[in-house]
């Protein structure tokens, strides 16, 4: 294997806005969803029949399964690449966000959201790694202030997104608010980062 291939340029101009706007959109929705069903969990485990003791496998159950699969995120980029193992876990990530958006049983939100947490445990540090690939070494300093405000905003919209639309809509919106951010986040790094592929 060829290890001396030089690292693809950075990126400039509007590309390089957009580019940044999807990868941090990517943390952001990841972070997001480690906070945005807190809240909601008393409605959830009262809809869904079950102990307020229960419902807190919601968080616990997402956040144990990011957890475990978080270490083998380097070795599935560097068989699938950064950029598609990207996009192919923002895509699972927002599958599994429907089926705990459309969740009839406890049962099948607590394993929606194991699935969630699995799949989406690779999204946090891959969007950094791009993150820092898309900007000039004298930039990089700048690429890591922008990534870190999405690891500062999203704990604090989180609480407040989810008691919004709880009270407002219904505790499944908690989750389904991921699919058109998944979507654009997915695609947008497909189109943008594409050519960047690290395999």
């Amino acid at each position: 294997m060829d290890n001396t291939a030089t690292s693809p340029a950075p990126l400039k101009g509007t590309t390089l806005v957009f580019a940044t706007i999807v990868l941090g959109l990517g943390s952001f929705m990841n972070i997001l969803d480690m906070a945005i069903a807190n809240v909601s969990v008393p409605t959830i485990a009262g809809d869904l029949g079950v102990s307020y003791t229960q419902g807190t496998w919601v968080i616990t159950s997402y956040a144990v399964s990011e957890a475990i699969m978080l270490p083998m995120t380097g070795w599935l980029a560097q068989r699938f690449g950064q950029v598609r193992m990207f996009v192919i876990a923002t895509l699972l990530f927002t599958i599994a966000s429907l089926i705990c958006g459309t969740s009839f049983s406890f049962p099948m939100l607590v394993t929606a959201r194991i699935l969630q947490g699995a799949v989406g445990a690779s999204m946090i540090p891959l969007s950094q790694t791009l993150m820092t690939s898309i900007y000039p070494p004298s930039k990089r300093g700048l690429a890591m202030g922008l990534w870190s405000m999405t690891t500062i905003l999203a704990p604090i919209a989180g609480p407040m997104t989810g008691g919004w639309l709880t009270e407002n809509l219904s505790w499944h919106w908690v989750f389904l608010i991921n699919l058109p951010i998944g979507l654009l986040v997915a695609g947008g790094a497909w189109v943008l980062l594409a050519g960047r592929e690290s395999t």
